[in-house]
């Protein structure tokens, strides 16, 4: 769909670099990344010339991912490629609310921090929703639902590019699904989301159709197809 206040999703890693997540940043020339254990994505220029890729492959060390994400611009020969996975860019409608009371939306919910980063990490192993590390947390809110004192399921938030924010890490434990986790999660993220005036938006696997299905119901909105493709530094 087109939408005039979405550009600065076209560069969603560069666009949090740069702005709400500079203090988490790596720079080299006009080449970023990520700080250690934070997250492997990288970006660079709209147009970058063999110089700023030898500045990213710096930033990196030898024989490091350089996870571009969405990034359209391939890098030189001599780069191995890692990994291609298709997805979508889906976006929360403007205008759009919540469906629920915002009691109701938080009702179970709790926040998650440093201290829980270890159980963080083993839901994450078991439910494996994507790239998630040890200082990933630090990238914005993290909320998850428990059972018994167990978290079970997690959601939190990612990129932070001008005006929006991304809803990422959606996982919940195998013995636990079924029961609505993910979606009672994703709301409370997008009430809080719009609550600070800005717009959710997620990325999912193409083939992920269930999880797609799931994103639609809840009123988020395809705005185009992406492909994510990694690297390993010369």
């Amino acid at each position: 769909m087109a939408d005039s206040d979405a550009v600065a999703l076209d560069d969603p890693v560069g666009e949090s670099l740069r702005g709400q997540h500079a203090h988490l940043a790596r720079r080299l020339g006009r080449a970023a990344t990520y700080l250690p254990g934070v997250s492997t994505f990288s970006a660079v220029s709209t147009d970058p010339d063999p110089a700023e890729w030898a500045d990213l492959a710096r930033l990196l060390g030898r024989g490091e991912l350089a996870d571009m994400f969405s990034c359209p611009v391939i890098p030189p020969p001599d780069w191995e490629p890692v990994f291609v996975l298709e997805g979508l860019q889906l976006i929360w409608p403007g205008g759009g609310r919540p469906d629920r009371p915002p009691a109701e939306i938080e009702n179970g919910v709790v926040e998650l921090g440093a201290d829980n980063v270890p159980e963080m990490l083993d839901l994450v192993a078991r439910g494996r929703p994507g790239p998630f590390w040890p200082r990933t947390h630090e990238l914005g809110t993290y909320v998850g639902i428990r059972d018994n004192g167990t978290l079970v399921a997690m959601a939190g938030e990612r990129l932070r590019p001008r005006g929006w924010t991304e809803i990422s890490a959606v996982c919940t434990a195998p013995e636990a699904r079924g029961r609505g986790h993910a979606a009672h999660l994703v709301r409370a993220l997008v009430a809080r989301v719009l609550a600070r005036n800005e717009r959710p938006f997620l990325h999912v696997a193409a083939a992920n159709t269930r999880a797609t299905a799931l994103y639609e119901r809840l009123g988020f909105e395809t705005r185009k197809h992406v492909t994510f493709r990694g690297f390993r530094t010369p």
